[in-house]
């Protein structure tokens, strides 16, 4: 068994890692029309089948991003032992051990909502950090009725009580999403989303055209956990989502994915941090639309040798391949069809219902995981008939891209009714966990 405790010391180590054994996904109830509790499953990595469902306490949470109390950039604190899963409509957050019996994750402490809001003045907790000092970070993306914040929430990674913010007052960003750090480079890199009281509802144009949806990136001493920079990235930028830099704890470079505007952007520093478009994605004429229907780009990973950048067009049903040894030109190497309102034929070898979504590539960067839950109110809006899915793509040592089509894990077809599956994890670490001192 791969411990959960496992952590590397560089990006080469890294890469010589066992290979992964488990898959934790993070699995909603909402938009299913089914009255349950949101689960962490527990997938056999191997068998591509579900050996364990661990149910949260209450209904309604939307399990959406989460990660570990530790990963390697931690040289400090505890072991990996618990994964910390908000609920993104909720704001309450799970700890959950998965040290004691990795098969069977327990939940060991729950902090509600009322608690988080009193201590930090925020709500809608998204990505999960480790952070240096003995800290795990959130960011937090609302306030207490729902509008836009741009702050973090800070949880003591031993005993996970609420710190209370991260930021050291000063200036924030009016909006909050994704983030990464550098601690050689004393730097954490932020998005934006939207207000939760535009998103939760469901997407609508207007509130994108009335500021209601992001368009900046954020750039941070890490140290004094002080705004230094922003970039408005413009209508190419609009809603930048994920944010990879590069693994090199020596980079000051990196990727972020801009959904609407369907551009992949690459920042890096010189004096000042600068961003120029990478990549960028045509919108299709689609009967039935009322403007064209952008790719959507929602989520994008990066390997551990920094060679190779993954992103899924949610909308248009593609996963693509990039080259970026040379980040500032990407070359695309792959691009599978896997779903989308496009109607392109499946490459997974079965009908695809919904698009590409949440990534999640191995260590060693040969085994890809793909699910196609986006949010639950988006995903009745866009694909009314989702049915849920997880997806393993193996990667050839030239950069290939094929299916297993004996790895398929149905979400949809249950005992007690249907789930989504949305963020994936792997015991022993991610290329999307990883950072490094």
């Amino acid at each position: 068994m791969t411990s959960p405790a496992s952590f590397h010391a560089s990006p080469r180590e890294a890469l010589e890692a066992p290979r992964e054994e488990l898959l934790y996904v993070a699995c909603l109830r909402e938009g299913t029309g089914v009255s349950a509790p949101d689960f962490l499953a527990v997938i056999d990595a191997e068998e591509g089948r579900i050996v364990h469902e661990t149910p949260m306490p209450n209904v309604g949470d939307e399990l959406h991003h989460y990660g570990w109390n530790r990963c390697s950039s931690a040289c400090h604190g505890p072991d990996r032992s618990h994964l910390v899963m908000p609920g993104f409509r909720s704001s309450r957050v799970h700890v959950v051990n998965v040290a004691d019996d990795p098969r069977r994750p327990a939940i060991e402490k729950v902090i509600e909502p009322e608690e988080l809001l009193a201590k930090t003045g925020y709500t809608r907790p998204h990505t999960v950090h480790c952070m240096p000092g003995d800290n795990v970070v959130l960011s937090m993306l609302g306030d207490a009725e729902g509008n836009a914040a741009g702050g973090f929430a800070v949880l003591d990674a031993k005993t996970f009580e609420v710190q209370g913010r991260w930021e050291n007052g000063g200036e924030r960003p009016p909006m909050n999403y994704d983030f990464w750090y550098q601690p050689r480079r004393n730097t954490l890199v932020s998005s934006e989303f939207a207000e939760p009281n535009a998103y939760e509802p469901g997407f609508d144009l207007a509130d994108v055209e009335a500021g209601r949806y992001g368009q900046r990136l954020h750039f941070w001493n890490l140290e004094k956990r002080e705004l230094e920079q922003s970039i408005d990235l413009g209508a190419q930028g609009l809603v930048p989502l994920e944010i990879r830099m590069l693994h090199d704890p020596d980079a000051e470079q990196g990727f972020v994915g801009a959904a609407l505007s369907s551009v992949v952007w690459h920042f890096s520093k010189n004096g000042s941090w600068s961003a120029e478009p990478a990549i960028a994605t045509d919108a299709v004429e689609l009967d039935g639309w009322p403007f064209p229907v952008p790719s959507l780009i929602t989520d994008l990973v990066l390997s551990m040798d920094d060679k190779a950048l993954y992103f899924s067009n949610w909308l248009h049903g593609d996963l693509r391949r990039y080259d970026v040894s040379d980040p500032q030109n990407p070359k695309l190497t792959g691009r599978l069809w896997l779903g989308g309102l496009l109607g392109k034929p499946s490459d997974a070898g079965r009908e695809l219902n919904g698009g590409p979504q949440m990534l999640q590539l191995s260590l060693d960067g040969r085994r890809l995981y793909v699910t196609n839950s986006l949010y639950s109110t988006w995903d009745n809006q866009f694909y009314p008939e989702l049915r849920s899915w997880l997806l393993k793509i193996d990667i050839g040592e030239d950069g290939s891209m094929e299916v297993d089509r004996d790895f398929f894990v149905d979400f949809h077809n249950r005992p007690d009714g249907p789930a989504r599956a949305h963020e994936v994890r792997l015991s022993g670490g991610d290329s999307t966990s990883e950072i490094f001192q």
